[in-house]
Protein backbone atom coordinates (compact mmCIF):
# COMPACT_ATOMS: atom_id res chain seq x y z
CA UNK A 1 0.00 0.00 0.00
CA UNK A 2 1.01 3.03 -0.80
CA UNK A 3 2.08 5.29 1.97
CA UNK A 4 0.18 8.66 1.85
CA UNK A 5 1.17 9.95 5.08
CA UNK A 6 2.89 13.08 3.83
CA UNK A 7 0.57 14.22 1.11
CA UNK A 8 -1.42 17.44 1.98
CA UNK A 9 -5.20 16.81 2.59
CA UNK A 10 -7.16 18.23 -0.28
CA UNK A 11 -10.48 18.56 -1.53
CA UNK A 12 -11.12 15.61 -4.05
CA UNK A 13 -13.33 14.45 -7.09
CA UNK A 14 -13.86 11.84 -9.29
CA UNK A 15 -16.30 11.12 -11.72
CA UNK A 16 -16.61 7.62 -13.84
CA UNK A 17 -18.92 6.49 -16.33
CA UNK A 18 -20.70 3.21 -17.21
CA UNK A 19 -22.98 2.16 -20.51
CA UNK A 20 -25.32 -0.88 -20.66
CA UNK A 21 -26.74 -1.64 -24.11
CA UNK A 22 -29.73 -3.84 -24.44
CA UNK A 23 -32.89 -3.85 -26.34
CA UNK A 24 -35.09 -1.14 -26.75
CA UNK A 25 -38.24 -3.06 -25.17
CA UNK A 26 -35.43 -3.68 -21.70
CA UNK A 27 -34.81 0.04 -21.90
CA UNK A 28 -38.35 0.91 -21.85
CA UNK A 29 -39.39 -1.59 -18.95
CA UNK A 30 -36.35 -0.70 -16.94
CA UNK A 31 -37.12 3.23 -17.10
CA UNK A 32 -40.83 2.61 -16.40
CA UNK A 33 -40.21 0.99 -13.51
CA UNK A 34 -42.10 -2.38 -15.21
CA UNK A 35 -39.93 -4.82 -14.62
CA UNK A 36 -40.98 -8.00 -12.04
CA UNK A 37 -38.23 -8.00 -9.99
CA UNK A 38 -39.17 -3.76 -9.33
CA UNK A 39 -37.15 -1.06 -9.44
CA UNK A 40 -34.35 -1.24 -10.75
CA UNK A 41 -32.71 2.54 -10.88
CA UNK A 42 -32.93 2.90 -7.41
CA UNK A 43 -31.56 -0.50 -6.66
CA UNK A 44 -28.60 0.33 -8.90
CA UNK A 45 -28.10 3.80 -7.16
CA UNK A 46 -27.87 1.95 -3.74
CA UNK A 47 -26.21 -0.53 -5.35
CA UNK A 48 -23.19 1.77 -6.35
CA UNK A 49 -23.28 4.12 -3.65
CA UNK A 50 -22.68 1.19 -0.81
CA UNK A 51 -19.90 -0.37 -3.78
CA UNK A 52 -18.01 3.09 -3.30
CA UNK A 53 -18.26 2.97 0.63
CA UNK A 54 -16.75 -0.24 0.32
CA UNK A 55 -14.22 -0.13 -2.60
CA UNK A 56 -11.28 -0.40 0.25
CA UNK A 57 -12.81 -3.55 0.57
CA UNK A 58 -13.12 -4.98 -2.80
CA UNK A 59 -9.96 -3.66 -4.63
CA UNK A 60 -6.52 -4.64 -3.32
CA UNK A 61 -4.20 -1.70 -1.80
CA UNK A 62 -6.83 0.40 -1.63
CA UNK A 63 -7.13 3.47 1.33
CA UNK A 64 -10.02 3.42 3.13
CA UNK A 65 -11.42 6.71 1.79
CA UNK A 66 -13.74 9.00 3.94
CA UNK A 67 -16.13 9.96 1.38
CA UNK A 68 -18.25 13.00 1.39
CA UNK A 69 -20.68 12.15 -1.12
CA UNK A 70 -21.79 10.15 -3.44
CA UNK A 71 -24.57 10.40 -6.49
CA UNK A 72 -24.94 8.30 -9.34
CA UNK A 73 -27.21 9.02 -12.60
CA UNK A 74 -28.72 7.66 -14.76
CA UNK A 75 -29.49 8.96 -18.84
CA UNK A 76 -30.64 7.33 -21.61
CA UNK A 77 -30.43 7.73 -25.30
CA UNK A 78 -33.87 7.00 -26.43
CA UNK A 79 -33.45 3.89 -28.09
CA UNK A 80 -30.82 1.13 -26.33
CA UNK A 81 -28.55 2.46 -23.96
CA UNK A 82 -28.06 3.92 -20.44
CA UNK A 83 -25.62 6.02 -19.21
CA UNK A 84 -24.49 5.40 -15.48
CA UNK A 85 -22.86 8.38 -14.02
CA UNK A 86 -20.82 8.63 -10.72
CA UNK A 87 -19.66 11.61 -9.02
CA UNK A 88 -17.82 11.39 -6.04
CA UNK A 89 -16.29 13.37 -3.37
CA UNK A 90 -14.15 13.33 -0.59
CA UNK A 91 -11.37 15.85 1.46
CA UNK A 92 -8.22 13.47 2.08
CA UNK A 93 -4.42 12.37 1.06
CA UNK A 94 -5.60 10.29 -2.21
CA UNK A 95 -8.07 10.36 -4.93
CA UNK A 96 -11.45 8.80 -5.02
CA UNK A 97 -11.09 7.52 -8.82
CA UNK A 98 -11.37 3.95 -7.81
CA UNK A 99 -14.62 4.23 -5.76
CA UNK A 100 -16.16 6.31 -8.62
CA UNK A 101 -15.46 3.42 -10.70
CA UNK A 102 -16.80 0.68 -8.36
CA UNK A 103 -19.59 2.99 -8.12
CA UNK A 104 -20.64 2.57 -11.71
CA UNK A 105 -19.57 -1.02 -12.39
CA UNK A 106 -21.66 -2.09 -9.48
CA UNK A 107 -24.67 -0.08 -10.33
CA UNK A 108 -24.29 -1.45 -14.19
CA UNK A 109 -23.90 -4.74 -12.65
CA UNK A 110 -27.25 -4.37 -10.62
CA UNK A 111 -29.13 -2.83 -13.46
CA UNK A 112 -28.20 -6.44 -15.57
CA UNK A 113 -28.70 -8.88 -12.84
CA UNK A 114 -32.76 -7.07 -12.55
CA UNK A 115 -32.80 -6.92 -16.16
CA UNK A 116 -31.63 -10.45 -17.44
CA UNK A 117 -34.58 -12.26 -17.29
CA UNK A 118 -36.04 -10.19 -20.13
CA UNK A 119 -32.59 -9.70 -21.57
CA UNK A 120 -29.71 -12.07 -21.51
CA UNK A 121 -27.85 -9.67 -24.62
CA UNK A 122 -27.09 -6.79 -22.42
CA UNK A 123 -23.69 -5.66 -22.74
CA UNK A 124 -21.51 -3.17 -20.18
CA UNK A 125 -18.77 -1.04 -22.03
CA UNK A 126 -16.94 1.36 -21.69
CA UNK A 127 -16.41 1.48 -18.05
CA UNK A 128 -14.09 4.79 -17.69
CA UNK A 129 -12.75 7.63 -15.43
CA UNK A 130 -14.32 10.42 -17.11
CA UNK A 131 -12.14 13.61 -14.84
CA UNK A 132 -10.67 13.85 -11.37
CA UNK A 133 -9.79 16.71 -9.18
CA UNK A 134 -7.47 17.47 -6.45
CA UNK A 135 -4.05 16.10 -5.89
CA UNK A 136 -0.73 16.61 -8.20
CA UNK A 137 -2.64 16.25 -11.77
CA UNK A 138 -6.46 16.81 -12.53
CA UNK A 139 -7.60 14.41 -15.18
CA UNK A 140 -10.42 15.11 -18.04
CA UNK A 141 -11.34 12.81 -20.22
CA UNK A 142 -10.94 13.75 -23.82
CA UNK A 143 -13.31 11.38 -25.83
Amino acid sequence: MVNVGEKQITSRTAQAEAKLRMQPETLRKLLSSELKKGDALATARIAGIMAAKRTWELIPLCHNIPIDSVHIDFFDNGTDELLIVSTLRCTYRTGIEMESLTAVSVAALTVYDMCKAIDRGMTIECIRLLEKTGGKQDYHYEG
